[in-house]
């Protein structure tokens, strides 16, 4: 398994550990991850969770040999993720240094805290693979950054700066590589002093006004991405990746 965890200081850290493959995730680990936030919401040890991967690498998103291999559908272990993680209860934070790619963006709009290295980078490439975004960015993205900005991202699949996602509203703070991973974790043990009763309420007040929403534009997105992912465009243009990272 590819996907680490532990419990430090109150704080559930869930780790992407498959470097030699830049931290791409496979159905096993959308499993694993599903589970840690189970795991993480149930343990009343826990104030929080903490996503992460390595100084220089958060995650490239979806592995694509893993993807062509087990379509995702609507009952995959990665839409059981995105359900677990978006109706967490606990705060969320994310260190992220270096690239996040596809879903290692997209999560980061149900993450509450959102700490990024200066050298990282964010990309929504879902167009250029003849797919459509997922993890209701369609709806959240807009919402955080207007629709000009948010369709550059999307329609054009145009990275995004640190400097960029701290304007756009995506990023909390943006800090230099080495310290992001332990400033993210000081500031999750920061609700081991807080009441959590009164944190999550919080959090549910802050969310609930579009819960349904999000999850209704989840399901309108698998259902969008689906259809693609079966289309002609998305098998040539994930097949030609795979084929330029074998040469």
């Amino acid at each position: 398994m590819s996907i680490t965890t532990s419990t430090v200081n109150g704080v559930a850290r869930i780790g992407f550990d498959r470097p030699a493959t830049k931290n791409a995730l496979t159905a096993d680990m959308y499993a694993a991850l599903a589970q840690a936030v189970i795991d993480a919401e149930q343990d009343d040890a826990v104030v929080a969770l903490l996503f992460h991967g390595q100084h220089d690498l958060f995650t490239a998103g979806n592995d694509l040999e893993d993807f062509l291999g087990n379509p995702p559908g609507p009952d995959a272990s990665v839409f059981a993720f995105m359900r677990e993680l978006a109706a967490a209860s606990k705060p969320v934070v994310a260190a992220v240094n270096g690239p996040a790619v596809g879903i290692g963006t997209t999560l980061l709009l149900h993450c509450d805290l959102v700490y990024l290295a200066d050298d990282a980078t964010l990309m929504l490439p879902f167009v250029k693979l003849g797919l459509c975004p997922e993890f209701a960015s369609s709806l959240l993205l807009p919402a955080l950054a207007g629709h000009a900005r948010a369709a550059e991202k999307l329609l054009l699949a145009e990275p995004i700066t640190p400097e960029e996602a701290l304007s756009m509203g995506l990023a909390t703070r943006v800090l230099p590589a080495a310290r992001v991973f332990e400033f993210a974790c000081s500031q999750a043990e920061r609700f081991n002093a807080l009441s959590g009763a009164a944190v999550i309420a919080t959090k549910r007040l802050m969310k609930q006004a579009r819960q349904a929403q999000v999850a209704s534009q989840m399901d309108a997105e698998v259902s969008a991405f689906g259809a693609l992912l079966a289309g002609p465009d998305a098998q040539a243009a994930m097949l030609a990746f795979l084929q330029r990272r074998k040469v």
